[in-house]
């Protein structure tokens, strides 16, 4: 049985209301290239968030790592297993984070969302109008009843010593 309903269809661009031009968009492997450099160029702040639960990013992540993946989270989109967005700049040059949208791995919530952004747009508007948006797009255009903000509802820390999904 899957975690969402059979004829759902995931969005596929989604603007960010106050986000100066920045758009969602699911990731493929194709965005390596601009994925890989805006890790590992916040990789610490990173591992710092989602290293004690995800073991992501390694110091020695390479490319061809970052690449697989990119390219897994793209099949399991394909799936529906997972969903893995990237944020996008106007120009559609740089990503400048992600948001990650996934099945339950803790009692309590039929789907657990996460996101980041790179560091030089921590604190700022773009992470600002994430954190009016995200909440409100799954809300209105996803099909969950108890979602949970990782990060923002409650702490890693917190989320980390719930139980696991039987």
């Amino acid at each position: 049985m899957s975690w969402l309903p059979r004829d759902f269809v995931h969005p596929l661009h989604v603007g960010v209301p106050g986000g100066a031009g920045h758009r969602l968009r699911p990731i493929a492997g194709a965005d390596a290239p601009l994925d890989y450099p805006a890790v590992m160029g916040s990789r610490e702040r990173l591992w710092s968030i989602f290293g004690p639960a995800w073991g992501w990013p390694s110091a020695t992540m390479t490319y061809e790592a970052n690449l697989a993946d990119l390219e897994r989270h793209a099949a399991e989109i394909e799936a529906h297993e997972s969903f893995n967005y990237t944020i996008e700049n106007p120009e559609r040059t740089a990503l400048r984070g992600c948001v990650y949208i996934d099945p339950p791995e803790k009692e309590g919530a039929d789907a657990e969302i996460s996101w980041w952004v790179v560091d030089d747009e921590v604190g700022g508007p773009l992470e600002r109008a994430l954190d009016a948006f995200v909440p409100r797009w799954i809300a209105e255009d996803w099909p969950f009843e108890r979602p949970r903000f990782i990060g923002r509802d409650l702490t890693w820390e917190e989320w980390l010593k719930l139980p696991d999904v039987a």
